[in-house]
């Protein structure tokens, strides 16, 4: 039990936090477990160490003793929770851009004020996230080195803190993650993706063994709002031929009709219902052209088939998609 507890302490970081919730342990026998727990937590976290015990496993005295909730420390840690940050980030500090020395709420903030079509093209310019080096609480004003505990009044700036991507986040329901291949966090959490070293990015584990792999797939811009993939923070989805796009663009191409690849025309979802459904069609139009042959290209298959030659579609022999072009 003992190294259980220690091993938990070892995993934390930031506020070092200890939930005893043992209702089945003597006394005594818990009495020895915290206060070994405790010692540990002084030793080698000092200034972090807070134990959190439910009131009903303690007397009056041992609860006021070791109960971080109502320490000043963890009162002054947790102050200001979920209240300060932007539309991007609930964080309690804002960042001086080493670019061009101005203050703003996250890095977000500063890229889409200064790529604003009321900045002159040759000044625009974005904010390169590892090299951000001072940051200021949003609760006492002190600016200071990028760390995740104010030097000033010892709030906690992101409950969430890379030191890599000098990322704080007080909403750590994202589950984020740091990817040291990607370079970058990301969130959903790390038990739930893996990373794929040919696309060059993380994927869900759901695609580990179905995905069609594309050199660099999320290093490029989205084909259809052209935002770029690798960095963005809205959804993407993995298509069948293994290109990316943007999970609400693809949402809008199918609203519109549109169920090919922009970059590579290969359907984009299950299409043989409405195959099906054309068969249908064109069955009952007559055509005028019986003897005109012509060679089609399929999208889907790749195959190159000689099909007679139709004014509405024309079918692969191989996979029986309508998804075709002349050659």
């Amino acid at each position: 039990m003992r190294f259980l507890l220690i091993g938990a302490v070892r995993r934390c970081f930031g506020l070092v936090s200890i939930c005893l919730v043992f209702s089945s342990i003597q006394q005594p026998e818990l009495h020895a477990v915290v206060s070994s727990v405790t010692a540990f937590c002084i030793e080698s976290h000092p200034a972090k160490c807070i134990i959190l015990a439910g009131p009903s496993l303690f007397d009056g005295n041992d609860t006021a003793r070791i109960d971080g909730s109502k320490s000043d420390e963890y009162e002054r840690f947790e102050k200001g929770l979920m209240q300060y940050g932007c539309a991007h980030y609930r964080r309690r500090c804002r960042i001086r851009a080493p670019c061009c020395n101005e203050i703003f709420d996250c890095r977000h903030c500063h890229n889409e004020s200064k790529n604003s079509i009321k900045i002159d093209t040759a000044r625009r310019h974005e904010l390169p996230r590892h090299e951000l080096q001072q940051v200021i609480c949003s609760l006492c004003g002190t600016e200071q080195e990028v760390q995740q505990t104010c030097i000033s009044c010892g709030v906690c700036m992101g409950k969430y803190f890379c030191e890599v991507c000098k990322l704080f986040d007080d909403d750590v329901s994202k589950e984020q993650y740091h990817c040291h291949v990607c370079g970058i966090c990301r969130i959903g959490g790390r038990e739930n993706f893996f990373h794929c070293s040919k696309c060059g990015c993380c994927y869900s584990k759901v695609l580990k063994n179905s995905h069609a792999c594309v050199e660099g797939a999320m290093h490029h811009d989205c084909p259809i709002c052209f935002e770029y993939l690798f960095e963005s923070r809205n959804d993407v989805s993995v298509l069948p031929c293994g290109h990316t796009i943007h999970e609400k663009c693809l949402k809008e191409m199918k609203e519109h009709c549109q169920f090919a690849c922009p970059l590579c025309s290969k359907s984009v979802c299950d299409m043989s219902k409405a195959w099906e459904r054309l068969d249908a069609e064109l069955a009952t139009l007559s055509n005028s052209f019986d003897d005109k042959m012509v060679r089609i290209l399929c999208n889907d298959c790749g195959a190159v088939s000689e099909v007679q030659f139709h004014l509405i579609a024309h079918k692969c022999h191989n996979c029986k998609s309508y998804n075709t072009r002349q050659i």
